[in-house]
């Protein structure tokens, strides 16, 4: 009986040793991610698992939110917001390796209405006529509500179509949302929207000259980042073959020539600042 009792206390000491080394072997790396590249991040990340054993954990809300969240934690391996905008800041402020960033795909500002476009919208200008309501990611920490303050400022359209915001989200995917749940006629956002939401949202692409700036996804190396190899894998896996076909699936643009089409004179990546005089919606 002891010598029964003694080999099983063996026997689950090994089987918790055995759960415990293979525990510390396996590999996770954290990414912050702006919910710009969402549906085709998740892909990536589960088809990068699978071929190497790496779990890579993804959180995702606004770009400007996870820049945030990655400071206050001190936390993760990868940066990887939906614009060039805050991947300049997170080098500015010493959070990522300049040396690691990497262009995943390209986005272009664009109107996302409701199916059959009820509201008849054709152009920027149709964002300012009454009874049109609007929406946009919080331009404060969404990348695209930044953008879309950049092009109606641009396009001196700005005031006008303020009066018919009535709310800011607080992400891309959010912003999406918007239309999907009816809550409001447009949004500006990206030409992904109804890639993402198939039959639930349709594009109207803006005047090449209404697009003052491309945006596109970069990806970088955290300088908080305790298993850099790791995380520039995964770098690499994004913009490798079969991590670009991923996204070009979801509708995203992995080459510079192919967003060039849609705006060839608009400037790629780059940065804008908010105006200080900037309102949010008021409330309804």
């Amino acid at each position: 009986m002891v010598k029964k009792l003694l080999f099983y206390l063996f026997l689950i000491t090994f089987m918790l040793v055995g759960m415990r080394c293979l525990y510390a072997a396996e590999k996770r790396i954290f990414a912050f991610c702006g919910a710009a590249s969402k549906p085709a991040m998740e892909e990536a990340a589960e088809t990068f698992t699978k071929i190497t054993g790496i779990h890579v954990d993804l959180n995702f809300s606004g770009s400007g939110a996870m820049l945030s969240q990655m400071k206050m934690s001190r936390r993760g391996d990868l940066y990887i917001p939906g614009s060039p905008d805050y991947m300049l800041k997170a080098e500015r402020e010493g959070m990522v390796d300049p040396k690691t960033v990497r262009i995943i795909a390209y986005l272009i500002p664009a109107i996302g209405v409701q199916p059959g476009n009820p509201k008849n919208i054709k152009a920027l200008s149709d964002l300012t006529r009454p009874g049109v309501s609007v929406g946009i990611g919080n331009p404060e920490a969404v990348c695209i509500g930044l953008y879309a303050v950049e092009i109606l400022e641009k396009g001196r359209l700005l005031e006008e179509v303020q009066k018919n915001i009535v709310t800011h989200a607080p992400s891309c995917s959010a912003t999406a949302s918007l239309v999907v749940m009816k809550k409001v006629d447009a949004v500006l956002g990206w030409d992904v929207f109804s890639k993402w939401n198939p039959g639930k949202i349709e594009t109207v692409f803006l005047n090449s000259q209404d697009i003052p700036r491309i945006a596109y996804i970069p990806a970088a190396v955290s300088t908080y980042t305790k298993d850099k190899d790791s995380a520039k894998r995964f770098i690499d896996f994004l913009i490798s073959r079969k991590g670009q076909k991923i996204f070009v699936k979801w509708g995203y643009m992995t080459t510079e020539e192919e967003a060039r089409r849609f705006a060839p004179k608009a400037k790629i990546g780059g940065e804008y600042m908010l105006p200080a005089d900037y309102k949010p919606p008021i409330k309804r």
